[in-house]
């Protein structure tokens, strides 16, 4: 019995001694090899410093003249404004150190003092003076003019400090000082809109332009005001010239560019569905309807709440704006100031019933009626929308179609370009499909002050219209819009239909914090680099 004991304890003390060996000779080698992939690993990822972004018809580098959106997106890489716009929408100093609202037509705004120009120069407000020169010279023609279409005059005060008069009070005017500036010396005595150094002029930004028989490259500005090396990771990116959308797809898809920018809602269409990353993001273009509020019947607030509750927000997106976002209201694309990010108006047939019931309205005959002051009202509307624009038109029908199903009768009146202007501005109108480019100041005066083309009016919201403009308290300024917005939605002047929908697209060896928007597609490019 004991020697089969012993029998059993040498057994296992062997197969203690074989696993033991098996593990020093392979276990061992298994960690070498470990560690020379990770090394190996190690030194194949690099980190590259430099990126090819495309430009389509390409124009001029200078951003004053520049009709190009590629060219905007990437001049506020290397030219800076006075004030920045984040992404929530508020407003952040730039090239600005204060600025100040003296009265209700003028500014006063201090220069930061560190700031160099591409060339050495230092930055003074000589050289914001001459840029709204620029911009109000009737000879330069620039996407900026608008920026200072109320500015009367310029006042240099000293080396850092300016003042800005206007001839009229502009609401939220500092969302207006995002234009570029440009260098007052570097220009000197020069023919701005035809000199040859528009090729290659100077800003203050992140990185400085060099042209290259003229190819354009951003070098890294080592001497930036806002510079550290922890923000920027690259050192130069390239701007590749292409003549059409078409080819920017193609040098994406064999790997000539790294990123590109597109409106398209089929790009998958284009590029296929694999092999990249991409960021959506809201666009600027806002489609609403607008209802005329001074009409007999439109006049009543039931009949507008009842239509908004049947147009179809989403069949409208899904169907004809793959991709857009539904709309509910003018600030919804990011502003600090639209917080609830609720749908007002979903689509309900029984809530738009309830409502004219509610009213007095009955369904009789295949139409809605009522009689009132001895009069027979029907729910029978023109909607007009211009004849040119195809998409609209679609839009305009699958309204018609869906008022029509429950009773109330639509039509629609496809207009040409000049008619069409003729009634937004004439207001003689019952609905128009219509849209518009959103700014980024907050202002919200073109949809309820007198005289918007609703025809709408409410005294409370004018109040705080008025009372917005001078607010710097961001709470008391919260609540006032909380309140226009609540007094929107109880009156419905409009049905906000859709914003439109950009997309950043990058390569996958492309890494970072990207955070597109609108304002400044390249927000977060400190942080990028390439594998």
């Amino acid at each position: 019995m004991k020697s089969n004991i012993f029998k059993y304890i040498f057994i296992i003390i062997v197969i203690g001694l074989v696993i033991y060996a098996t593990y020093i000779i392979y276990g061992k080698k298994d960690v070498e090899q470990n560690e020379v992939l990770e090394t190996k690993s190690s030194e194949e990822i690099q980190m590259i410093t430099d990126i090819r972004i495309p430009v389509v018809l390409f124009d001029t580098i200078n951003p004053i003249l520049s009709k190009n959106q590629n060219i905007q997106d990437i001049a506020r890489l290397v030219y800076e404004p006075l004030l920045n716009i984040t992404s929530d929408n508020k407003i952040e100093l730039c090239l600005t150190k204060e600025w100040t609202k003296q009265s209700a037509t003028s500014y006063v705004i201090k220069l930061k003092e560190n700031v160099k120009w591409h060339d050495g120069n230092t930055l003074t407000a000589k050289d914001v003076q001459f840029t709204i020169d620029r911009l109000k010279d009737t000879n330069v023609s620039s996407i900026y003019t608008y920026n200072v279409e109320k500015v009367s005059s310029v006042e240099v005060i000293d080396n850092n400090t300016i003042k800005i008069n206007l001839n009229e009070e502009v609401p939220f005017f500092e969302y207006n000082l995002t234009f570029p500036i440009m260098s007052y010396k570097y220009y000197e005595n020069e023919d701005f809109v035809n000199t040859s150094k528009n090729n290659n002029p100077v800003g203050t930004g992140r990185f400085k332009a060099v042209n290259d028989n003229g190819n354009i490259i951003l070098k890294r500005n080592q001497n930036w005001w806002n510079y550290s090396n922890e923000e920027t990771k690259l050192e130069q990116i390239q701007i590749v010239k292409y003549q059409t959308i078409g080819e920017v797809y193609n040098a994406f898809k064999i790997g000539n560019i790294d990123l590109f920018t597109t409106k398209t809602n089929k790009l998958e269409d284009y590029i296929g569905t694999i092999g990249y990353n991409k960021k959506e993001y809201y666009g600027r273009n806002l489609d609403y309807i607008s209802f005329n509020c001074s009409e007999k019947v439109l006049a009543n607030v039931e009949v507008r709440k009842a239509i908004s509750y049947l147009i179809n927000k989403q069949n409208i997106v899904d169907g004809i704006y793959k991709g857009y976002y539904i709309a509910n209201f003018p600030l919804e694309y990011g502003s600090y100031l639209y917080q609830d990010k609720k749908v007002a108006y979903e689509y309900s047939g029984e809530t738009a019933r309830n409502i004219l019931l509610q009213a007095g309205w009955s369904y009789s005959k295949k139409t809605w009626q009522r009689t009132k002051d001895y009069t027979t009202q029907k729910l029978r509307f023109d909607l007009v929308v211009n004849s040119s624009d195809e998409n609209r038109v679609q839009v305009a029908e699958n309204v018609k179609q869906s008022l029509d199903d429950f009773g109330i009768q639509i039509n629609v009146k496809k207009v040409s370009d000049s008619q069409y202007q003729s009634y937004l501005q004439n207001k003689n109108y019952d609905m128009i499909l219509t849209g518009v480019n959103s700014g980024f100041s907050p202002d919200l005066s073109y949809y309820f002050a007198q005289g918007n083309i609703a025809n709408f009016q409410n005294d409370e919201i004018q109040q705080l219209l008025n009372e917005v403009k001078n607010v710097q308290d961001e709470k008391v300024l919260k609540e006032k819009y909380k309140r226009m917005i609540e007094i929107y939605e109880e009156q419905m002047p409009y049905v906000f239909l859709y914003y439109s929908k950009s997309t950043l697209v990058c390569s996958t060896k492309l890494m970072g914090d990207f955070r597109p928007n609108s304002y400044n597609v390249y927000e977060g490019i400190g942080s990028w680099y390439k594998q």
